[in-house]
């Protein structure tokens, strides 16, 4: 199973924002829908074994299942709704009672910490542009990579994750847009630590 943890700093509490302005208008939800598109879609199909979780400013758990997601489009306008509607879910939510929004989209009330307790069973990887480089790294057995949206992590995020983490791991010599990270972590693992095609 590969998983991935993206943290939305900014991005509405409630249902009520427009689908056409999501860069200015919903918390940069353009780039956490590019996101959930490069963790599931491969061409004509989905990645079953992943599983995604969206951190919404620390009220909400996101969390999307590949085996179990139907009619995830390639488009971030369909996903965002679909992110959205997830929220609204996650506003009837008590407790830690998890709703389901969609086929294999749930949501629940939780911060950075829950959802990084998740997946405490797994090897749990920081992405980050200065961290160590991929190609001195192993890549795990059941990886969890952890990306920040367009903000840096905070402080309180940061040493968690500096707490928590098995790796802090550099892709490549350049910084990515955390969507195109997704894609090379993918394909990282695809290629055994790029060795293999």
């Amino acid at each position: 199973m590969r998983r991935f943890v993206f943290v939305g700093h900014e991005l509405p509490t409630t249902p009520e924002f427009p689908l056409d302005a999501l860069a200015s208008e919903a918390g940069r939800l353009d780039l956490l829908a590019r996101c959930l598109l490069s963790a599931f879609l491969v061409s004509h199909g989905l990645r079953e074994d992943v599983r995604a979780y969206v951190v919404v400013r620390d009220e909400y758990v996101l969390r999307f299942e590949g085996a179990e997601l139907q009619g995830l489009h390639p488009d971030e306008r369909s996903t965002a709704a679909r992110v959205r509607d997830a929220i609204e879910a996650g506003n009837d939510a008590i407790g830690a009672e998890e709703l389901e929004s969609a086929p294999g989209i749930y949501a629940t009330r939780g911060d950075f910490a829950d959802a990084l307790d998740a997946v405490d069973d797994g090897t749990l990887v920081a992405l980050h542009e200065d961290g160590d480089s991929a190609v001195d790294v192993d890549p795990p057995a059941d990886p969890v990579f952890v990306l920040s949206d367009h903000r840096e992590f905070t402080d309180a995020e940061a040493d968690l994750l500096a707490e928590r983490a098995d790796h802090r791991l550099r892709l490549g010599p350049t910084a990515l847009h955390a969507d195109d990270a997704v894609a090379v972590a993918h394909n990282w693992l695809d290629t055994e630590g790029f060795t293999a095609y």
